[in-house]
């Protein structure tokens, strides 16, 4: 089949590694995949057409907002209005370029939503697909009542018009069911453990003094630095009570984000100057080697719409680097873990309880080795592969 995803976001953002890897994975299937794709920062894009790992790439729009350093760059409102219209444009236009068996788009938002309307449904007569990855509304910072109006309309609608809709969690199908949406199929996130590797030991150690954590205890987080869907401050006030017990102990935060600025601040607010580390943003092929420093990782999560709608991208990277992991029991989580044997579950919400799991593992280096064999392990289950055999069972109605 010729297949097309219209996602709103570049492949290396978190989404976009979810539709990238579906993609190759669907390519090495068989099937002809190419991606219309929103770039985060559009003039500085040195190709908008490409071909990686057999999948082609179309970046046709710029992204809502620019995010090409550490602290992503907002537009102001008519500046906005004008990227949203060009890149729903070139999202049209790159339709109607692209024939296709299918058309899938990765998130139920207005523009890839829009475009599906107008040229997949009208232009082509043809159904399109819907991929649920997050709950949009409060995924999203929306500080007026109207955005978040306008997103909730589009994220209730897509999948209700959708030939069939994908999901990255329990519950997101649990919703989507209980609405009548169907047919559904449930896709994790995953890795691909034999690419997400550490580098050699050498550069391990080189890299560990240039950040000056030589013999020091790490424990690192590795993600966007927004606190909207990421609560880092829960981690950086558990850590206040870490560096109380292990004052060597030293905190990485690996990514860039709107907060950055915010946590920077926090972290010195706290005592932490010398204890916490930000690399800011990195390109994805380094998020190995500086996860990797880390006697363990930490996905700080609160209960709330948006820690049960995801599937975090973190969890699986980690356990593929043997990097054990510790988060709150929210949503699929336990699952994930396989009900805490490939990792550590603790109360969402509650630094005092993420302080004392950190403490303890890093105080317990069996069990951080434990943890790690059974991470790896657990990480081939959610192999690419066997997540896009299932992906691709909303095409063709059977089970791989």
């Amino acid at each position: 089949m010729q297949i097309t995803f219209l996602i709103i976001m570049g492949i290396e953002r978190p989404s976009g590694r979810r539709y990238f890897a579906i993609a190759r994975e669907l390519v090495r299937r068989g099937h002809r995949v190419r991606i219309l794709a929103l770039h985060p920062d559009l003039p500085s894009c040195p190709q908008c057409r490409f071909v990686q790992d057999g999948v082609e790439i179309w970046y046709v729009g710029q992204m809502h907002a620019r995010k090409a350093a550490s602290v992503p760059g907002r537009f102001g409102a008519i500046d906005l209005l004008r990227v949203l219209i060009s890149a729903t444009l070139g999202m049209i236009w790159g339709i109607i370029c692209s024939p296709a068996d299918v058309y899938h788009l990765g998130k139920p938002q207005p523009v890839n939503g829009l475009a599906a309307l107008l040229a997949v449904r009208l232009l082509r007569r043809q159904p399109f697909y819907v991929d649920c990855d997050d709950d949009e509304v409060h995924g999203n910072r929306l500080p007026a009542a109207w955005q978040r109006a306008v997103f909730g309309f589009w994220q209730w609608l897509l999948p209700r018009m959708a030939a069939g809709t994908t999901v990255n969690t329990r519950h997101l199908a649990s919703i989507l069911t209980d609405a009548g949406v169907a047919p559904l199929a449930l896709v994790p996130n995953g890795v691909n453990p034999d690419d997400f590797l550490a580098p050699p030991a050498a550069t391990l150690a080189a890299l560990r003094t240039a950040l000056s954590l030589d013999g020091r205890p790490v424990v690192a987080y590795a993600g966007t630095l927004a606190l909207q869907n990421h609560p880092v401050d829960l981690l950086i006030e558990a850590f206040v009570q870490v560096a109380d017990a292990l004052p060597t102990a030293a905190l990485l935060i690996i990514g860039g984000g709107e907060d950055l600025p915010l946590l920077c601040d926090l972290a010195v607010r706290r005592g932490l100057r010398d204890r916490v580390y930000f690399t800011g943003q990195l390109p994805y092929h380094a998020v190995p080697a500086y996860l990797a420093l880390a006697d363990l990782s930490v996905d700080p999560v609160r209960d709330d719409p948006v820690a049960r709608a995801r599937s975090p991208l973190k969890l699986f990277e980690s356990m593929a680097l043997g990097v054990p992991v510790i988060t709150g029991d929210v949503g699929d989580r336990a699952e994930l873990l396989d009900g805490g044997a490939s990792g550590v579950l603790v109360r969402p919400d509650d630094s005092t309880a993420l302080a004392e799991a950190i403490r303890d593992l890093l105080h317990d280096l069996p069990r951080r080795q434990a943890l790690a064999a059974a991470g790896r392990e657990r990480a081939r289950i959610y192999r690419w592969d066997r997540l896009a055999a299932r992906w691709a069972t909303i095409y063709i109605r059977e089970t791989p």
